[in-house]
């Protein structure tokens, strides 16, 4: 077990289901409804990602590599992909203007897609 990622996916859930509750019933009234269900896209990723943390630190001893760049790339990313949008939501509420934040999202994204595609090029090197 590699206790980091399974810690990582245990706040991550944590957080996403705050944070997903908040989206859902805080933000009604406030925000549009397109704006909550961008937000909800946020937690939803968030949730996604703590569950693959959950099922990678659990299983950790048997892959027969590190995760060093895998961890990496998926918490830059959940956290890039995931704050980038909730905070892109709700900027009215803040009374902020975020503009900057809109290209933090697909790089969030690049992260993501970056860390899984290390994953999958990590599996199939292996002997396993």
């Amino acid at each position: 077990m590699d206790k980091k990622s399974v810690a990582t996916g245990i706040v991550f859930i944590t957080i996403a289901i705050i944070l997903g509750a908040f989206g859902a019933h805080g933000l009604k009234g406030l925000i549009s409804a397109e704006k909550i269900a961008s937000f909800e896209v946020g937690a939803r990723y968030q949730m996604y990602h703590g569950l693959a943390f959950l099922a990678i630190g659990f299983q950790a001893s048997k892959f027969p590599f590190q995760l060093k760049w895998i961890y990496f790339f998926l918490f830059v990313g959940t956290i890039l992909f995931s704050v980038s949008i909730y905070f892109l939501a709700i900027q009215e509420v803040l009374g902020v203007s975020l503009p900057f934040l809109g290209p933090v999202t697909p790089l969030g994204g690049g992260f993501l897609i970056a860390g899984w595609i290390i994953f999958l090029v990590q599996i199939l090197r292996s002997n396993n």
